[in-house]
């Protein structure tokens, strides 16, 4: 099964209190699975592979074998492109996980968006950090 992934992560300070949000789309645009959830204290980055990695894992769950990852974060998409070198050691720790998770999925491409194009995901980061209260 061939599946869209728009991940998001947001922090109101940079560190600041975090979340992440993502959506499994399939093909035909039906929503899978969304999620948005406050991480605590983090950088936008940190929140940003932290949706990534949550979508994945949930892509696994749902046996899909192909994932267009969406994402507005241009600094994500090139470090997992390869393109960019993650040199932040808690990005790199993610980064790896994120790589093992897309291995065990078959196929993960990764495409940068403007933040207007991944209105949901942006979103579910903003329900949950008014959710707890940040």
């Amino acid at each position: 099964m061939r599946a869209r992934l728009s991940t998001d992560g947001g922090a109101r300070g940079n560190p600041g209190p975090a979340a992440y949000g993502y959506v499994l789309e399939a093909e035909d645009g039906t929503v899978l699975a969304a999620e948005g959830e406050a991480i605590g204290v983090a950088t936008n980055n940190v929140a940003e592979y932290r949706g990534l990695v949550a979508g994945l894992e949930m892509a696994l769950e749902l046996h899909v074998d192909e994932v267009e990852v969406v994402s507005d974060s241009e600094l994500l998409v090139k470090q997992m492109r390869g393109e960019y070198k993650v040199k932040n050691e808690a990005l790199r720790e993610l980064s790896a996980e994120a790589s093992r998770l897309a291995r065990r999925l078959g196929q993960v491409t990764y495409t940068a968006v403007r933040r207007e194009h991944n209105e949901l995901a942006d979103r579910l980061v903003n329900d949950a950090l008014d959710a707890a209260g940040t």
